[in-house]
C-alpha cells in the first residue's frame, strides 16, 4: 500500500472541499484533496449548476410557448418543440466544462487531487481505494467536506420510477404525470421546470404550505404562479408509498381520507442529510448534532486538528456557507486568527417567482421582541419590471426602530437572485435606511425597489 504524507487533507471536493483546497494551496500548505466522485460535489455535478440549467430552459421554451398565442408584445411562432437528450447533453458539457475547471484551478495552486473512496483509519490517517489500489495518506490536519445527499423515504426508496433530484436531473423526456413528494425549494424548483415544459405536476406537501421556510408574504406569488401552470398543490398530505401495481402513489389526506395518484414518475425531494455514512467516523470521537458534526466558530470538531464544513455540519445547506466555511478554514490551517463572525447567510429559492432572503425576517425580529420599522415596494410600481412584463413580487427591508440598522432584506421577483449579494452587502457593512435611501440608484432597474423600500420605511416613499 502506498503512503503519502500531507500538512492538510481534505476529504471532499464539493464547493467547500474543492475552495478550501485551493486557497489553503495558495497559501503554501502541501495539501491532498480527495475525491470520491467528480470534483464540484452535488452542488456542480447534480445540483446547484445543473437544476439551473434546466430551469432556464425551460423558462425559454415556456416563453416560446406563450408566443404562439395573441400577446402584448406582438410576437408571433409556431409552436415549439423541445429535444430533452439534447438539453441535458446542453447541461452536462455545462457541468463538464466547470467539472474540468475545478480540477484545473487545484493543480494551478499546487494541490495533489486523488479520485477515490477516502475512509478514516485514526484522527491522522485516511486510506483511499482508488482505481489504481489503495493508499494511505497520513496529514497533520484533515478537513471533512462529504456534503449531503437526498433523503430517502422508506416507503419510497429510490429505484425505477421513483426518483430523487439526482435522477430528475437526468431524465431524457419529460414525464407526462410527475409527483412531487415536497414543496420545498427543491422539489418546487424541478417541479415548476417540468411544468414549464408541460408535464402534468402534483405537488404532495405533508406541512400546511409550501416552501415552510418562509413567510406568506413572499410564498404567494410562487403559489399563484403555480396555479397558473395548472400545477396541483396537495397540502398536508402524506406520500404513504406505491400501490401494488406500481402505477399508483397512495396518499392520505388531511382528515383521513385516501386517494391514489396515477404516475409517470414520483420525484421525491423531501431533504436532505450529511453524507457520514462509510466513510469511518466510526474511528474518531467527534461530538454530533443530530446526524451533523459538530464544530465551533472555526469549523473545529472536537477531536484536534479535525475541522468540516459543510452540509456536514448542518443548516443551512447552502453551498456558499460550505465555499465561506472553506476559506475560512484553509486560512486557520495555515496559522490564520480567523473565525465566523458572517452577520448573515442569503438564501434564493429559484421558483417563478425567485425568493430571496438575507438576514430576520418581521416574524424573527417580533420573537426577538425587536422593535422595527418595515418597508416594502411592489414591483408593480417599477418601470424596469413593467418593460419585461415581470411585475410580480417585491422588496422588503427591515430595520431597526430606534438606530435604523437594516436586520434583514426579503424580495419576490423574476430574477430577483441577483440582488442577493447587495442585500447580504447592506447587512454585513451594518448600513442603515438612511445609507440606502442616499444611494444613488440606477435607472431604470429592479434594483431601484431596494431604494424605494427603504425610503417607504423611513416615511417618505417616492414612487407608491
Amino acid at each position: 500500500m502506498e503512503e503519502i504524507n500531507c500538512k492538510l487533507l481534505v476529504i471532499g471536493s464539493g464547493p467547500g472541499g474543492y475552495v478550501c483546497g485551493i486557497r489553503a494551496g495558495q497559501l503554501g500548505v502541501d495539501t491532498i484533496v480527495v475525491e470520491a466522485k467528480a470534483h464540484g460535489g452535488t452542488c456542480l455535478n447534480v445540483g446547484c449548476i445543473p437544476s439551473k440549467a434546466l430551469i432556464h430552459a425551460a423558462e425559454e421554451f415556456a416563453k416560446a410557448t406563450q408566443f404562439t398565442e395573441p400577446n402584448s408584445l406582438g410576437i408571433s411562432v409556431q409552436k415549439p418543440v423541445i429535444d430533452m437528450k439534447q438539453t441535458i447533453a446542453w447541461k452536462d458539457g455545462i457541468v463538464a466544462r466547470l467539472n474540468g475547471g475545478v480540477g484545473a484551478l487545484l493543480k494551478r495552486a499546487g494541490v495533489r487531487a486523488i479520485i477515490g473512496h477516502a475512509r478514516f483509519r485514526d484522527g491522522k490517517s485516511v486510506i483511499v481505494k482508488t482505481d489504481m489500489g489503495e493508499q494511505l495518506i497520513h496529514a497533520e490536519k484533515i478537513v471533512i467536506a462529504t456534503g449531503s445527499v437526498p433523503f430517502e423515504i422508506p416507503s419510497l426508496p429510490f429505484g425505477g420510477d421513483v426518483i430523487s433530484s439526482t435522477g430528475a436531473l437526468a431524465l431524457t423526456s419529460v414525464p407526462s404525470k410527475l409527483i412531487v413528494v415536497g414543496g420545498g425549494y427543491i422539489g418546487l424548483e424541478i417541479g415548476t421546470a417540468m411544468a414549464k415544459l408541460g408535464a402534468e405536476v402534483t405537488v404532495v406537501e405533508f406541512a400546511s404550505k409550501i416552501l415552510p421556510q418562509y413567510d406568506k408574504e413572499l410564498t404567494k406569488p410562487v403559489a399563484d404562479r403555480l396555479e397558473t401552470l395548472g400545477v396541483t398543490v396537495m397540502l398536508n398530505a402524506k406520500a404513504e408509498g406505491l400501490n401494488a401495481n406500481k402505477d399508483g402513489l397512495k396518499v392520505t389526506l388531511d382528515g383521513g381520507d385516501s386517494v391514489e395518484l396515477p404516475f409517470d414518475k414520483v420525484l421525491v425531494a423531501v431533504g436532505r442529510k450529511p453524507c457520514t455514512q462509510d466513510v469511518g467516523l466510526e474511528e474518531l470521537s467527534l461530538r454530533m448534532n443530530g446526524a451533523f458534526i459538530q464544530i465551533d466558530d472555526r469549523c473545529q470538531t472536537s477531536m484536534r486538528d479535525v475541522y468540516a464544513i459543510g452540509d456536514v455540519t448542518g443548516e443551512p445547506m447552502l453551498a456558499h456557507r460550505a465555499i465561506a466555511q472553506g476559506e475560512m478554514a484553509a486560512e486557520i490551517v495555515a496559522g490564520g486568527p480567523q473565525a465566523w463572525d458572517k452577520q448573515c447567510i442569503p438564501a434564493v429559492c429559484f421558483t417563478d417567482p425567485e425568493i430571496v432572503t438575507a438576514g430576520l425576517s418581521p416574524e424573527e425580529t417580533g420573537e426577538l421582541a425587536l422593535e422595527t420599522v418595515v418597508g416594502k415596494f411592489p414591483f408593480t410600481a417599477n418601470g424596469r419590471a413593467m418593460t419585461m412584463e415581470n411585475e410580480v413580487g417585491s422588496i422588503r427591508v427591515v430595520a431597526r426602530a430606534d438606530n435604523h440598522v437594516i436586520l434583514g432584506i426579503q424580495a419576490t421577483g423574476a430574477g430577483i437572485s441577483e440582488l442577493a449579494a447587495v442585500f447580504a452587502l447592506a447587512i454585513e457593512m451594518g448600513a442603515r435606511l438612511e445609507d440606502i435611501a442616499g444611494t444613488i440608484h440606477a435607472h431604470p432597474t429592479q434594483s431601484e425597489g431596494l431604494q424605494e423600500a427603504a425610503l417607504k420605511a423611513l416615511g417618505h416613499a417616492i414612487h407608491i
